[in-house]
């Protein structure tokens, strides 16, 4: 069987060179290159595999030569899903899965179109205006549909009704219109006062702090970084989620989409699996995140690594379709924040991979197999 895979680039946008995720560890991930911005076509090799793609079944590949995708990423928050996925697509489906850290958001929502990575892993909101300018991108899965935030209070507030005429504490990054979304859902948008509070004031994920001080009533933070936030006295409001599209969706150019529609397929099995593999084999799923994922994250303390993927796979759906309210949020989200425009955000989606596989079965042959 012949598979056409794409060339390893080694320059991003702004004209700096990656170091592959297979070279060595004692390399820094960014080397200086040459400052030209360096725009290459989509050009494949052929390789030859020495048996047939995997069918519908899990079980292990054994190959020399497999095809690559190119997956990249921004935080290393993501990278116990990402190194799932790449272990999965290694062991089980063929794929050989190069990860790739972009720096920087320009970077980043450069690498689809500077041919740097063939998939994105994580923020797609900026790919609604690229669309509406006549960019073509393929959105193919959505793992999580939900935004993994608590919303932190102190400990004598015991229901929303307390919010009224206070201030919620919003952290500046991280799509802050979702916030504004969430209060119009909870029949709060005109009760509440938003104060925009950056990472640059008070720390990563430090807006908890102004709730402590009284200058805010409550504010959403990420389950990972709760501790310090409960340590200092305060505690967590339990209220309904926004579905919007969440971390670990994840799209690619439609001219990959297109013409490498069986790696794709392929490689959404192995999204599927590392899916699998973390809501139904914690444990399997740890001795992989506690390698290259939890020196990334810089996490020297098993417990805490345990608790941070606990938070993760909590979020995680085994069949990863997005919801019409997920995608609406989500286009408001990249209307409000990024400029959308006039385009139907249902052109973006071509879920076909992921309903083949379900129609086939494999993902509740694959439920089945790992809840032995």
């Amino acid at each position: 069987m012949v598979y056409r895979v794409p060339k390893r680039a080694t320059h991003c946008h702004s004209g700096q060179a990656r170091v592959s995720e297979s070279e060595p560890e004692s390399r820094e991930d960014w080397i200086p290159a040459s400052r030209e911005r360096r725009r290459r076509p989509f050009r494949t090799n052929e390789v030859r595999i020495l048996r047939k793609a995997p069918d519908v079944s899990p079980g292990k590949f054994t190959s020399s030569i497999m095809p690559t995708v190119r997956l990249a990423y921004r935080d290393e928050d993501r990278t116990p899903v990402i190194y799932c996925i790449k272990e999965m697509a290694r062991r089980h489906h063929g794929v050989d899965v190069e990860v790739l850290l972009i720096k920087g958001t320009k970077d980043y929502e450069a690498a689809l179109f500077d041919n740097v990575c063939d998939v994105i892993i994580e923020h797609l909101e900026y790919l609604y205006p690229a669309a509406a300018q006549g960019k073509k991108v393929t959105m193919f899965c959505a793992p999580s549909l939900a935004r993994g935030l608590e919303l932190v209070v102190p400990t004598d507030v015991q229901s929303v009704e307390a919010f009224g005429g206070k201030s919620l504490a919003v952290r500046t990054s991280g799509r802050p219109h979702a916030l504004v979304l969430w209060l119009r859902m909870m029949g709060l948008e005109n009760e509440m006062k938003v104060q925009m509070v950056s990472d640059n004031e008070v720390g990563r994920w430090g807006q908890w702090k102004k709730v402590l001080s009284g200058e805010c009533i409550a504010t959403f933070m990420s389950d990972l970084y709760l501790p310090n936030a409960l340590a200092a006295g305060l505690k967590v409001l339990s209220v309904p989620d926004l579905p919007v599209v969440a971390h670990y969706a994840q799209a690619c150019l439609s001219e990959f989409a297109r013409e490498q529609s069986n790696l794709l397929r392929d490689y959404t099995k192995a999204v599927i699996h590392a899916v699998g593999l973390m809501i139904l084999r914690k444990k399997d799923a740890l001795e992989i995140v506690a390698q290259e994922p939890m020196r990334r994250m810089k996490i020297s303390d098993r417990r805490e690594l345990e608790r941070q993927f606990d938070s993760i796979a909590k979020l995680l759906q085994l069949k990863p379709y997005p919801t019409p309210a997920a995608i609406a949020n989500t286009f408001e989200i990249a209307t409000a924040e990024f400029g959308a425009a006039e385009i139907n955000p249902l052109t973006l989606w071509d879920l076909h991979w992921v309903k083949e596989l379900d129609d086939a079965g494999f993902i509740d042959d694959l439920i089945v197999e790992m809840k032995r």
